[in-house]
C-alpha cells in the first residue's frame, strides 16, 4: 500500500508546514528577517547619492546589524525545533484511520457540452417574403409568387441541413453517452477495486500479518515529520509470536545541531563573524535528539497500535557519517532500548527528561555520541530479526523530490552555488575545477566594502584547518578582500580555530541548507549513501 504511505506523508508534512508557520517563533523570525531586508534595500538606495556616503554608512551598518539578528533567529527557531522534537508529537494522534482512504464511488456526471444543446430549427416565418401593399397588391402578384417559391426552396434547403446536422449531433451525442458509460464503468471498476485493497489491507493489519503490520508502522513512522536534514531511514521487523517489532533507525548525524552560537557584525572587518558553540553543548544537545528521537519513535509505535499488534518493542538508533579521525563511512549504534507496552504507556513524557526517561527504561545511550562511541544493541537486528517479515524504508528517498546536495551532479552543484551566491549579491566568475571541490572567483559590487572574493567548495570529508589555510592563501594570491569556504560534510572545530581574525567565512551543510531555502527557495537536503 505505497500510495497509501505516500498520501499519508504528504497530508501530514503539510500540516506540520501550516503549524511551524503559525508559530509564535516563526513569525518573530520572519519580522526581523522582513527588517533586515528593508534596512539592507534603504542601505543600497543611498549608495547611489554619492553626497551621502555618510547616511549609506550608517544605514549599511544597521543592515549588517539586522541580517545578524535575523540570523540569529534562525539559529533560535532551529534550537526549538531540536528541543520540542518529542513534545511536538505528543499532540498528534498517531493512529492512522485506514477507512480514510477508501474513495466514494461517485463518478462525476455525464457532461454533453454543446452536443446537449438542439441547434434552432429554421422558421418559415423568416423567409417568408412579406405580402405586397398598394399598387403592388394589383400589379405584383406574380413577382410575389416568385419570391415566394424562392423563399421555399431556400427554407427547404435550410431545413434539410438543419436536419442533416441534428442526425449529426444525435449520433456524435450518442457516441459521447458511450463513451462516459464505458469511462465511467472503468472509473468504479477502478475504485472499487482501489477500495477492495484498502479493505484487504487493513483486515491483515487487523489481523496481525507480518507483512501488513510492517507496512503500516512504516507508514506510522513515515507520517512523523522532522526537520528536513534528518534522514527519516529506517527497518522495521515484526514477530507475530511474540508480538514482537523490531525497529532499526538511522539518526541525524551530530551536524544537526549548529556549531555556530551566535552571529554579531564586526565593524572592523565587515563581516558577520560566526561565535563557536561550546563543544560540550553540542554534545549535551545532540544526546538530547537521540533520546528524544528513540522515545519518539516508541510513542508513535505505541499510540498507533490501537489493535494490540505490538507487545514489545525494541529500538536501536544508528548514524551514518563520516568518522573524522579515519575518513571513512561508519555506522555505529548510539541507543538501544528494549520495552513492553504497559510499561512505556505508564511514562507520562510530557514531563519526563529524555535521557533520564531512556535510563529508567533500562536503555543503553552513548555518552559521547560525538565521538561515535557505539553501545552494545539490545537487540541484533539481523539475527534476531525474521527476514521474511522485514523491509527497509526511506521516507525521503520514496516521496521526497529535493535535490540531495551529496549526489547532485557536479554542474548541477557548481549551478546552484553560483545561483545562491548571485542571489546573495556576489557577481559570479565561471567555476573551475581543484584536487578537492570547485572554485570560484567572484566580484562583491558594494561601493565601499566590496572587491574580490574567493569561493572554495567541498563535499566530500569535514574541512579542517589545512582547508582554512588553502582559502586563506587563495585569498591572498587574488588580492581578495575576502574568501568563503563551503564545506558540505561539516567544518572541524580546528577550522575556526585557524580562521585567527582572517576575512573567512566557512560554511557547513546544514547553513547551505538553510540558505538555499531562505534566499533561492529551494528545499534541499543532505543524505548520504553508507
Amino acid at each position: 500500500m505505497g500510495i497509501i504511505r505516500d498520501m499519508q506523508r504528504a497530508r501530514a508534512t503539510q500540516v506540520a508546514a501550516d503549524q511551524r508557520a503559525n508559530t509564535a517563533a516563526a513569525q518573530q523570525r520572519d519580522l526581523i528577517r522582513r527588517n533586515a531586508d528593508l534596512a539592507i534595500a534603504a542601505a543600497q538606495q543611498a549608495a547611489s547619492d554619492k553626497e551621502r556616503q555618510r547616511e549609506h554608512r550608517r544605514l549599511y551598518v544597521e543592515a549588517r546589524t539586522a541580517d545578524a539578528a535575523a540570523a540569529n533567529a534562525e539559529l533560535r527557531a532551529r534550537l526549538s525545533d531540536l528541543d520540542a522534537l518529542l513534545l511536538s508529537t505528543l499532540d498528534v494522534d498517531d493512529h492512522i484511520d485506514l477507512g480514510q482512504f477508501k474513495k466514494p464511488l461517485t463518478a462525476p456526471p455525464f457532461d454533453p457540452g454543446p452536443l446537449g444543446r438542439p441547434l434552432p430549427e429554421p422558421s418559415w416565418d423568416s423567409y417568408v417574403p412579406p405580402q405586397p401593399r398598394g399598387v403592388g397588391k394589383i400589379l405584383g402578384g406574380p413577382l410575389h409568387q416568385q419570391q415566394t417559391a424562392s423563399a421555399r426552396r431556400a427554407y427547404d434547403q435550410a431545413r434539410a441541413r438543419w436536419v442533416e446536422a441534428e442526425e449529426r449531433r444525435e449520433r456524435q451525442l450518442h457516441a459521447r453517452k458511450r463513451a462516459y458509460e464505458e469511462s465511467r464503468r472503468k472509473y468504479e471498476a477502478r475504485l472499487t477495486a482501489y477500495n477492495a485493497e484498502v479493505d484487504r489491507f487493513a483486515a491483515a493489519v487487523a489481523g496481525a500479518d507480518p507483512a501488513s503490520v510492517v507496512e503500516y508502522f512504516a507508514m506510522v513512522l513515515g507520517n512523523s515529520v522532522y526537520p528536513d536534514d534528518f534522514p527519516q531511514h529506517f527497518r522495521l521487523a515484526y514477530l507475530p509470536k511474540q508480538r514482537h517489532l523490531l525497529i532499526e533507525y538511522h539518526l541525524p548525524p551530530i551536524e544537526v545541531v549548529p556549531i555556530v552560537k551566535e552571529y554579531r557584525f564586526d565593524r572592523v572587518r565587515d563581516d558577520l563573524a560566526a561565535i563557536p558553540r561550546d563543544d560540550g553543548e553540542i554534545r549535551r544537545r545532540y544526546v538530547q535528539i537521540i533520546a528524544q528521537v528513540t522515545l519518539r519513535t516508541i510513542h508513535e509505535i505505541i499510540e498507533a497500535d490501537r489493535g494490540g499488534l505490538v507487545r514489545q518493542v525494541s529500538f536501536n538508533g544508528i548514524v551514518d557519517t563520516i568518522d573524522r579521525r579515519t575518513g571513512r563511512f561508519v555506522r555505529p549504534c548510539l541507543v538501544s532500548v528494549k520495552t513492553d507496552r504497559d510499561t512505556f504507556a505508564a511514562i507520562k513524557l510530557r514531563r519526563v527528561e529524555p535521557v533520564a526517561c531512556l535510563k529508567h527504561l533500562h536503555g543503553t545511550l552513548s555518552a559521547e555520541p560525538d565521538q561515535l562511541a557505539a553501545v552494545t544493541p539490545k537487540i541484533d537486528f539481523d539475527r534476531d530479526a525474521d527476514r521474511d517479515f522485514t523491509e527497509e524504508f526511506n521516507v525521503l528517498a520514496e516521496i521526497d523530490e529535493r535535490p540531495n546536495l551529496v549526489t547532485l551532479a557536479g554542474p548541477a552543484w557548481e549551478r546552484q552555488l553560483s545561483d545562491l551566491f548571485g542571489v546573495m549579491g556576489l557577481e559570479m566568475g565561471p567555476a573551475a575545477p581543484t584536487a578537492s571541490g570547485s572554485r570560484w572567483l567572484a566580484t562583491d559590487p558594494r561601493p565601499i566594502f566590496g572587491g574580490t572574493v574567493v569561493i572554495h567548495a567541498v563535499r566530500g570529508a569535514p574541512s579542517g584547518a589545512g582547508a582554512v589555510h588553502a582559502l586563506a592563501g587563495a585569498v591572498t594570491a587574488a588580492g581578495a578582500t575576502k574568501g568563503i569556504l563551503v564545506s558540505l560534510g561539516g567544518i572541524d572545530p580546528d577550522a575556526y580555530d585557524a580562521l585567527a581574525g582572517r576575512p573567512l567565512e566557512l560554511i557547513d551543510g546544514t547553513a547551505l541548507v538553510t540558505l538555499l531555502a531562505h534566499h533561492c527557495r529551494v528545499k534541499a537536503r543532505i543524505e548520504r549513501d553508507g
